[in-house]
């Protein structure tokens, strides 16, 4: 096997596996190194955002989450399950992405609904995030994986730069427009 031109690591929230799945399949078809993390619980979370559990090389971190009003939905346990000191509750939003996050330089991808709110956005790019990419509103889940795919189609096929691919893959219709890039 030749050595992979992109590293992504692919973070599935709960009742996204199937969506995540398909997006890897693709991206291993690419010849992408793809390395999954699949979030059970809120420290799951937390051990990815604080660079916890990587390879040595990520050029993305894909969090394919459901997303409400600029926060991603968790799964939510019983009051017995949870680790001391561990987040309660269905959302995790821009106040734990500032206390958890510190992905130093790392392109971040947020394929769920509302998550490219620019508080979200702005949380992460003073975590330290060398860019963030997300739709700002509630995304079809069809457009959000066509969206996924011909981003990384463009970056890796075409050699296009992170703003080319964006602004081809924002272009396939309505749903994928809302998509937003931030940089710090």
């Amino acid at each position: 096997m030749s050595k992979p031109d992109l590293y992504v690591s692919l973070v599935v929230g709960s009742n996204c596996d199937i969506e995540s799945f398909a997006l890897r399949s693709v991206l291993e078809s690419f010849g992408v190194r793809v390395t999954l993390h699949l979030i059970g619980r809120p420290n799951d979370l937390i051990d990815v955002l604080f660079g916890e559990d990587f390879d040595d090389r990520m050029d993305y971190l894909i969090l394919n989450f459901h997303g409400d009003e600029g926060r991603f939905c968790m799964p939510e346990l019983g009051e017995d399950v949870y680790e001391l000191d561990e987040p309660r509750g269905e959302f995790f939003g821009p106040q734990e992405i500032l206390k958890y996050c510190k992905l130093k330089d790392v392109k971040v991808i947020a394929s769920g609904c509302t998550l490219g709110e620019k508080q979200l956005a702005t949380a992460f790019l003073k975590s330290g995030c060398h860019s963030y990419l997300a739709p700002d509103d509630y995304i079809d889940g069809h457009a959000n994986l066509m969206f996924l795919i011909r981003f990384m189609y463009e970056i890796i096929a075409n050699e296009r730069t992170q703003q080319e691919a964006f602004e081809i893959a924002k272009s396939i219709d309505d749903e994928t427009s809302m998509y937003q890039l931030y940089f710090a």
